[in-house]
């Protein structure tokens, strides 16, 4: 399994009256609307780290935006929404190389961008492109950063970098996922650098209970797991 750029499939991925497609790259394509939608970018995730001492290749943020770039040539969205933690901190535009911040211009040149606020860029930095706002709603479903354990709506989310174990033939697998119950879904983070929360993690508990599926990105296709199949790390 990995998390390549390209796409051999998606998976059918339902929330509230909206029907999304699943894809290996950890982005969600509603036809309907023409819109992509990605979570947690994290761009410039590595030089933030290294300002701390610790050292990382500094290379997220062009291996990020060149997967990105892959999937909006394969859908070709009229909109691209970005579901909070688009960048990794508010002084991220001051350590992006130009190279970098030219391939999200070009990106930003092919459609609609909106930024969804996060809790690592609450608010976008000046020059950044594109539209800010706190939420969203499409349909019936509202679209946030952070997921909301009392909601009674359709909602979709990122922020909690959801990942699946899962164990099988003697050996288990660790992927980034999709985590649904039909009516809310919280996305896996698209950054390089962003990482995994197991999600049978006790955070996912106040938004699933027991009753949820996994949906895992393979090499080829998007796998779709019973809570029963998954293992704690």
């Amino acid at each position: 399994m990995s998390w390549a750029p390209g796409e051999a499939s998606e998976a059918p991925l339902p929330v509230g009256g909206l029907a999304f497609l699943a894809c290996r790259s950890g982005a969600l394509w509603l036809e309907r609307e023409r819109l992509l939608v990605v979570a947690d970018l994290h761009l410039e995730k590595g030089s933030a780290f290294a300002a701390r001492g610790r050292m990382l290749p500094p290379y997220d943020s062009r291996a990020t935006l060149a997967a990105l770039a892959a999937v909006v040539a394969r859908f070709r969205p009229a909109t691209v929404l970005v579901l909070g933690d688009g960048l990794h901190d508010g002084r991220a535009l001051e350590r992006i190389p130009a190279e970098d911040l030219a391939a999200l211009r070009a990106l930003q040149g092919r459609a609609d961008w909106i930024w969804v606020a996060g809790n690592h860029d609450p608010v976008a930095p000046a020059g950044l492109g594109g539209q800010g706002c706190d939420e969203i709603v499409v349909g019936d479903v509202a679209f946030r950063h952070e997921p909301k354990p009392g909601e009674t709506g359709p909602e979709l989310a990122g922020h909690l970098h959801p990942a699946a174990k899962v164990g099988g033939r003697g050996r288990a697998v660790r992927r980034r996922c999709f985590v649904s119950n039909g009516r809310r879904c919280v996305m896996p983070a698209f950054g390089a650098y962003a990482g995994g929360l197991n999600v049978l993690d006790r955070a996912f508990a106040p938004l699933f209970g027991a009753r949820f599926t996994a949906h895992v990105a393979g090499a080829e296709r998007v796998y779709t797991v019973a809570p029963a199949q998954l293992r704690p790390d």
